[in-house]
């Protein structure tokens, strides 16, 4: 027994007995590269979210701020926030006689409107859809409410050559900007948003514009302009222009009235001419719309009084107005002498005759009124 267990002592105790040592060494090996798999297999898993958060969070960044629509977004909401020169500023958005020629529209085109007063509220801007042709044109959609009414543009954008740089740049293929063309009958003078217009001050002719001819005005779009006629001889109530469509030609005609001020005016200068006529002692009085006619011969000069005055209304004539025919009545008191027998007899006689006029207003805004006898 004592032998026996020597020898097993004896043996462990030997350097060349490893059983204990390589019964460990093969365990733990595969221990170590199954954790070394597992570590790798996170770190994928790991690599491949953080290349799929990084490429999500590019295209997210894309839309936002480098796409052909958050291009259009930014130039709606310089609209939305009033600031018209930095919209006129955007690539695209200005443009020349050049281009307004070849797109059919008036070259000589007034800027007076492109500018923050005339700006109308712009709201609810929201995409729609971007679409890019085989060209490399992209058109975006887009809707929004401009002064409470909703509406919807296409815009044409293209890529920006001018401009270098990794990141890509954006510039209107299509101006956005349209043109009004502004036909304000009886008045030279109207407000565009509030706006105070004078056709000779954007008319391409000055101060010799016709005042019937459509003055050309440029408009950003999409933008609500509304136009009237407010001064003291004319009034409108005025007319809604939605401008929504990219160098579109938006024809706009309508007739200012005269104010009762105005009509008030004219028949005061009606009466002072029909009284000042009627300080004529003759038959018929020269430039009057009203006389007599005998066949004998008058005692002494006749007098006149203006019995029954017109009542004065106004049409639009032209670039002016017309007096329409009215009637009136004047008096005579005459002596006349018969040449037959020589008797003399007394003439109180009304008169009825019928009127008409003509108002032309001068450049100083007066008013030249021209009263004629009427059939």
């Amino acid at each position: 027994m004592e032998h026996d267990g020597g020898e097993v002592a004896t043996d462990a105790a030997r350097p060349d007995a490893p059983v204990a040592r390589t019964r460990t060494a093969t365990v733990s090996a595969p221990r170590r590269r199954r954790k070394l798999a597992v570590d790798l297999t996170v770190l994928g898993v790991i690599g491949v979210l953080l290349a799929g958060s990084i490429g999500a969070t590019s295209a997210v960044l894309y839309r936002q701020l480098y796409s052909p629509t958050a291009f259009v977004l930014d130039y709606l909401h310089l609209l939305a926030d009033g600031r018209a020169t930095d919209a006129l500023l955007v690539p695209g958005v200005s443009t020349t006689s050049k281009a307004l020629a070849a797109a059919d529209l008036p070259a000589d085109a007034s800027g007076a409107l492109l500018r923050s007063s005339t700006l109308t509220p712009l709201s609810d801007i929201e995409p729609v859809s971007e679409k890019t042709d085989a060209d490399g044109t992209t058109t975006v959609t887009v809707t929004y409410r401009v002064g409470g009414h909703a509406g919807e543009t296409t815009f044409e954008v293209e890529r920006d050559e001018q401009e270098g740089g990794p990141l890509p740049r954006w510039r209107f293929a299509e101006s956005p900007l349209a043109v009004i063309e502004l036909a304000v009958r009886g008045s030279m003078k109207f407000e565009v948003n509030g706006f105070a217009v004078d056709k000779r001050q954007v008319s391409p002719d000055g101060d010799d514009a016709d005042p019937l001819a459509p003055i050309p005005m440029l408009a950003f779009s999409p933008g609500l302009y509304s136009i009237t006629v407010d001064t003291t001889a004319t009034r409108s109530p005025g007319v809604a222009v939605l401008s929504d469509t990219p160098l579109a030609e938006i024809p706009v005609s309508f007739q200012a009235e005269p104010t009762e001020a105005f009509i008030g005016v004219v028949q005061k200068e009606v009466d002072s001419f029909l009284a000042q006529c009627a300080t004529q002692k003759v038959l018929q009085p020269t430039g009057c719309p009203f006389g007599y006619y005998v066949r004998n011969r008058i005692v002494k000069p006749p007098t006149w009084k203006i019995e029954e005055n017109p009542v004065v209304t106004l049409e639009p004539d032209g670039a002016g107005w017309a007096i329409t025919r009215t009637q009136a009545v004047a008096k005579i008191d005459v002596q006349i002498r018969s040449i037959f027998d020589g008797s003399i007899y007394d003439v109180n006689e009304l008169v009825p005759f019928f009127l008409t006029g003509k108002i032309t207003i001068l450049p100083d805004g007066t008013a030249s009124i021209a009263v004629s006898a009427a059939d």
